[in-house]
């Protein structure tokens, strides 16, 4: 069972910028797939950023260039740093992690076993 707890969400401007942490109950982050993945109200789950065990990195489309996820294994904990943000990544925002082989390099679909609670993050225009 791993727990997670996001923070730092918040209301912002357009154009700037903000650093969401999830904090986790594991020391074995780097054994796991890790994502952050976001909710619009009234759409589905879109999977905005994953950290592959091996270190690989993928980001959706709409934040390619302004949105940089990365973990700390010290500290346990997995950050997304947004830049640039635009009313369009206004939602609730949930750190999500699956174990995977330690060789992975990427993390495929949106099937995670563990979830936080979330964050909500909201950009005015």
């Amino acid at each position: 069972q791993v727990q997670l707890l996001e923070s730092g969400g918040g209301l912002v401007q357009a154009g700037g910028s903000l650093r969401l942490t999830c904090a986790a109950s594991t020391s074995l982050m780097w054994r796991y797939c890790l994502a952050w993945v976001r909710q619009a109200p009234g759409k589905d789950l879109e999977v905005v950023a994953t950290l592959a065990p091996a270190g690989g990195t993928s980001y959706a489309d709409p934040v390619q260039g302004r949105f940089t996820i990365s973990r700390d294994n010290t500290e346990n904990t997995l950050a997304l740093l947004m830049t640039d943000l635009k009313p369009e990544d206004t939602a609730m925002y949930y750190c999500a992690t699956r174990s995977a082989p330690v060789s992975a390099m990427e993390c495929p679909g949106t099937d995670y076993t563990y979830w936080g609670r979330g964050t909500q993050v909201t950009v005015s225009s």
